[in-house]
This record gives C-alpha cells, sequence and structure tokens, in this order.
C-alpha cells in the first residue's frame, strides 16, 4: 500500500477527531482535560502507528544559517536510490561532482526497502505564512525530507537504518567528486579582490592504478596497503 492510499483511508478518522477535539475544547471541563488530552493521544497514536522523522535542509544557529550535513548525504542517497522509481526528478550538476545529480523533485515520494522492512522518503518545502518582498526568495523556502515508518520498526531504523545512509551517501559524494590537481599561482595573483595562491585543473587522465606498467607483486603489495588505510581511516 502506498503513502497515499493510507492517507486516504485514514481521512474520515483524521475529520472525527477534528469536530472530537472542537468539541472537547467547547464543552469540557478544565479539570479534566489533562486525562482526557493523555488517552486521546493514546488512541491516535493506535489509530496511526507510523513515526515520522524530518531532515530539514539547513541548520540555523545565532552566526550562520549553515546546510545540514545529513540531508546533503540523505540527497545523495535517494538521487542514486530512487532515480529509477521517483516519476518526477531535478537535475543538477553540483560544485565539484563530474556528472549531472540527479534528486527527488519537490513533494515527490519514493519508497526504500531495508531488511525486508518498507520505508517511505517524501521531499517536501514550506512556504514563508507570510508574504514578504525578500531579495533572495528562494532562502525563505525551507526544504526538507521525511522518512515515515511503522513504529514496531523505531529500534531498526533509528539505530542501523539512518547510519547506512549517512555512510552510503557521503560514499556516494566521494564516488561523483571531482578530482582536481593544484600548483601555485603566479605572484601576482596573490593580491586584489580576487587572490588566491593556488589554482587548481580538473585531473581527467584516462590511465588507472591498474593500468600502470608495475611488478604485479608490487602493484599487490601497494593496493593491500592502501586497502589497510582506507578501512581504518578513523584512526589517522
Amino acid at each position: 500500500m502506498v503513502m497515499g492510499e493510507m492517507f486516504a483511508q485514514l481521512g474520515s478518522v483524521a475529520a472525527g477527531a477534528v469536530f472530537l477535539w472542537a468539541m472537547f475544547q467547547q464543552y469540557f471541563p478544565h479539570q479534566l482535560r489533562p486525562y482526557i488530552e493523555k488517552y486521546s493521544h493514546n488512541l491516535v497514536s493506535f489509530v496511526y502507528p507510523y513515526i515520522q522523522i524530518t531532515v530539514q535542509e539547513f541548520t540555523e544557529n545565532s552566526f550562520r544559517r549553515k546546510r545540514s550535513e545529513a540531508y546533503a548525504a540523505i540527497e545523495n542517497y535517494l538521487s542514486a536510490n530512487s532515480s529509477t522509481r521517483a516519476k518526477r526528478l531535478k537535475a543538477a550538476i553540483v560544485k565539484d561532482s563530474q556528472s549531472v545529480v540527479l534528486s527527488m523533485d519537490d513533494h515527490e515520494e519514493v519508497t526504500d526497502e531495508f531488511h525486508g522492512v518498507r520505508l517511505w522518503w517524501a521531499s517536501n518545502k514550506s512556504l514563508p505564512k507570510r508574504q514578504t518582498i525578500s531579495f533572495y526568495p528562494a532562502a525563505d523556502e525551507k526544504r526538507y525530507y521525511r522518512l515515515t515508518f511503522h513504529k514496531q520498526y523505531r529500534d531498526l531504523i533509528v539505530g542501523s537504518y539512518l547510519n547506512h545512509v549517512i555512510k552510503e551517501g557521503k560514499a556516494i559524494a566521494v564516488r561523483n567528486r571531482q578530482r582536481k590537481l593544484y600548483t601555485n599561482s603566479p605572484s601576482q595573483k596573490w593580491y586584489g579582490r580576487k587572490k588566491s595562491e593556488w589554482s587548481h585543473v580538473a585531473f581527467e587522465h584516462p590511465a588507472t592504478f591498474e593500468t600502470l606498467a608495475m611488478e604485479s607483486k608490487k602493484k599487490e603489495e601497494i593496493v593491500n596497503d592502501l586497502t589497510i588505510f582506507r578501512t581504518r581511516k578513523d584512526y589517522y
């Protein structure tokens, strides 16, 4: 069952809940409201046994607005896993990427599966409630991903699945990253508005380590050393 069908079936339940809530606020004594609210929340949890986790695109603090690393990792993960299932996609060339990156369009939904458990990812955005004139209208939009799953799989999703998504998303970003060769800039470029002591060019050499002419035994030793270094990167 897709999420749209599930929400359609729960529509009548939600309408009834809204009506009961209005009656409750109007006629129930204030002394009894805490008890009624407690049991009403339990009833809603019983009727709607799903949990939702929202990941905002930006994290804001008192100093600056920063793009969430978790959001970027989820975006990479879904771009690799949802491009064959989503009906509406966005195409863009991300900074330092060597190819076009596809991502879910706004208000699009895809399913994922982890250890036999089905989950739903939705890409949404919210607009400011007040209509104001802004020089940067895109900055006023708040994009986010919402993950929905059955509450009986809470431990699996929170403990394993989210870590899996973040890890895979970061690995995909590394694979798509454009490699660059850096060198010192001429001294006349060290000053001015666009000053920079370094310049770079994209590294697009057709040769790979596998095609490098080298004694096979020595090449195998180097590959093994690099593999050990990569798998133990947390210690360096």
